[in-house]
């Protein structure tokens, strides 16, 4: 980890909890939001030269505040502001008070924080990513990519709903058992894309955003206590926990990509599969079926198989038929083409892909998949040219190196490649 790649993964992973505390503070998303960047900034100077806080979160939310407390006086013109050089006087008056803050009193103000995010007066689209935005500090293009829309209207989304919180004047309270069970399923979605950001790694390194799956975690642990039987969030804590079993074995030394067939099975984290697969085992138990739940039994049938070879892809191909059923979605039909090329081969699957070009025409996976089963059909033109347009979508350093790999392998052997599209 670089000198200060340290000090962005501890940010990164306090903002969740230093944003809903200093929402709660003020009132104010847009004050809460200025408060947090502007403690960051302190933080940039003093933790590199002080080493980090024993809480970062709790560090980040006094600074906030005080700052945001100084800037209201300063527009009431009520008291005179003290000099600079004292508001950014950190080292001593700061770390006793971050000693002496309860770490209990804003665990779990995230929690209220994505219950407002996900008020009913919004729309669905609003509500995810303004929770997206404001709580998980992802940018407008991460949240644009994880809807597979443009930036700018992505930005007219989170004003709009930002404006409509502050209009709406919600109380920072956490909702009754009603609200809660109104607003779950979009509370839930909102984890998920904030596990996603994390595992998929698109801000950067993946160790850097490896914070943000592992909020998404705790906070689903957060809803299961207020939902304990419901199984759609026992089924999503057992998704994520199973993906992210994973984590260790899915970049190598030098942080290539490490596919899913060649991973060091050895590497995988052995109690979050227990756990993950213990929470599905419960959740069916209570034969409702959810998206999550089917999601969760995918994930739990790739981490038991002892090697690649003995994967039951029959019967995840069985599962992702049925998630088609319930989730109609395109990438969940391009998850499905990879079982289905396991079991049929490369030409069946590949009539499942190629109508969803128009709708996933901006899906690096689209393409890394699509060019995999073209190669393995010995089109080797028409897959360069998939791996090409894959290469142009990457969104890390890593997927373009992975792609890039292939097409020297598709360069050097007149034979199909075989390995390019199977998601780590």
């Amino acid at each position: 980890m670089t000198d200060l790649a340290w000090l962005d993964a501890a940010v990164t992973g306090a903002r969740p909890q230093a944003m809903a505390a200093l929402f709660r503070y003020f009132r104010d998303l847009d004050r809460a939001e200025e408060a947090f960047q502007e403690a960051s900034l302190k933080a940039l100077k003093s933790w590199p030269q002080n080493g980090p806080p024993r809480d970062p979160a709790a560090w980040l939310i006094m600074v906030g505040r005080n700052v945001a407390i100084d800037a209201i006086r300063r527009e009431q013109k009520s008291e005179a502001l003290p000099d600079d050089d004292v508001l950014s006087d950190l080292e001593d008056a700061e770390t006793a008070l971050v000693d002496r803050l309860d770490d209990a009193h804003y665990r779990d103000d995230i929690l209220r924080l994505l219950f407002i995010c996900c008020h009913p007066d919004l729309p669905s689209t609003q509500q995810i990513a303004l929770a997206l935005r404001v709580v998980s500090g992802l940018t407008v293009a991460e949240i644009a990519r994880a809807f597979l829309v443009g930036e700018a209207a992505m930005e007219q989304r989170i004003t709009r709903a930002k404006r409509r919180v502050a209009d709406a004047g919600v109380a920072f309270e956490t909702p009754g058992p009603v609200e809660r069970s109104e607003r779950l399923g979009t509370v839930a979605a909102m984890i998920y894309l904030l596990f996603n950001e994390g595992y998929s790694a698109s801000g950067g390194e993946a160790h850097v955003r490896a914070p943000l799956c592992e909020e998404a975690i705790r906070i689903s642990r957060l809803l299961l206590r207020l939902f304990p039987s419901e199984p759609e969030i026992l089924g999503l804590s057992a998704l994520m926990l199973l993906q992210h079993a994973r984590a260790a074995a899915r970049l190598d030394g030098d942080g290539a990509i490490v596919l899913l067939e060649d991973q060091d099975r050895r590497l995988w984290n052995k109690g979050m599969i227990a756990e993950g697969e213990a929470l599905i085992e419960k959740a069916m138990r209570h034969r409702r079926p959810g998206a999550y739940q089917i999601q969760a039994a995918i994930a739990a049938l790739h981490s038991t198989a002892p090697t690649f070879e003995d994967t039951d892809w029959a019967q995840i191909d069985g599962l992702y038929a049925g998630l088609e059923q319930m989730q109609p979605s395109p990438v969940v039909t391009l998850n499905r083409a990879v079982a289905v090329s396991k079991l049929l081969g490369p030409e069946p699957a590949l009539a499942m892909v190629e109508p969803l070009a128009a709708k996933l025409s901006g899906y690096f996976h689209f393409f890394g998949l699509k060019g995999a089963l073209l190669s393995e059909l010995g089109r080797t033109s028409e897959a360069r040219e998939a791996f090409d347009r894959a290469i142009a979508l990457a969104r890390t350093p890593q997927e373009a190196t992975h792609i890039r790999l292939v097409l020297d392998r598709l360069a050097k052997d007149s034979g199909p490649s075989k390995k390019a599209g199977t998601k780590a």
